[in-house]
């Protein structure tokens, strides 16, 4: 009866044991999945934008919350370019980080209403600082008319825990600070002196395009001006579907005689073994 018991319980462990093996499997395959598909959206959707601002002059540092301002701002004067508004909603030209909406003249009856969009942030986290609102800001700022407030702009800060005589509020000068990459800037300042190689590794595109933490606001800010100037894309390169040479090649399918000889080969050797 122990021996059996004992029996019982080591099959038991086996079953939970490939249980867990087959769940690895599966969480692995999962992983993958995902990593796969994100590498996908990365050269699908945001490899465009990256190219459209190199375009405009941003030449390092694709995913910050001043590049995402940069997106935005070409969005919104594409958009109105679009619809020939471009000229009627400038927006605000010289950004400085305050809360700014496109209102229509009171009084002024014959202009067009501003083009209205709303942010549909899906399943990104909305934390305060978030590249999500720089993108809203850029909109904005060039034109378009997005409900919203500034509470999750860079800058802004709640009440202090325990403290009922403090406020909420918001700083301008920070989050102007964010649209203009100083905060890229500072960190750059600050790496350089803790460790110049990692300084150099970490940094290595904006050395490679000659921008630093002094010329970081200057690189930006002709950034917005050449998206001002000309928010259109760039011309296709027509290309001939016939000068496309194929990276691969079908194996060619097996005669059924061959196949049935291949499986008879096959038992002959298992056969052998057997013996």
């Amino acid at each position: 009866v122990s021996t059996q018991s004992t029996w019982e319980a080591v099959v038991s462990t086996q079953s939970t044991w490939e249980a867990v093996v087959s769940t690895q499997s599966t969480w692995e395959a999962v992983v993958s999945t995902q990593s796969t598909w994100k590498q996908w959206y990365q050269r699908r959707v945001h490899g465009k934008q990256w190219y459209q601002r190199r375009v405009h002059g941003v030449k390092a540092g694709m995913t910050n919350y001043a590049a995402c301002y940069c997106t935005g701002l070409l969005l919104a004067r594409r958009a109105l370019k679009k619809v020939g508004l471009d000229t009627t909603y400038q927006g605000q030209t010289e950004p400085d980080g305050e809360l700014f909406e496109n209102e229509v003249a009171d009084g002024d009856e014959e202009v067009k209403n501003p083009l209205r969009a709303f942010l549909d942030v899906g399943l990104t986290r909305t934390t305060t600082g978030s590249r999500v609102f720089g993108i809203l800001k850029g909109a904005v700022d060039g034109g378009l008319d997005v409900p919203h407030r500034e509470k999750r702009f860079p800058g802004a800060y709640g009440k202090v825990p325990g403290d009922d005589s403090s406020k909420a509020g918001f700083n301008a000068e920070t989050h102007r600070k964010y649209i203009f990459g100083g905060h890229v800037a500072d960190y750059m300042k600050q790496m350089e002196e803790a460790s110049e190689d990692k300084y150099k590794a970490h940094f290595a595109k904006y050395i490679a395009a000659g921008i630093n933490a002094d010329n970081m606001e200057e690189m930006y800010t002709k950034a917005h001006a050449a998206i001002r100037a000309n928010p259109d894309p760039t011309e296709k390169k027509a290309v001939d579907p016939a000068s496309f040479k194929k990276s691969f090649a079908h194996k060619k399918k097996m005669p059924w005689a061959q196949r049935k000889a291949r499986v008879q080969q096959k038992i002959a050797n298992i056969l052998r073994g057997a013996q």
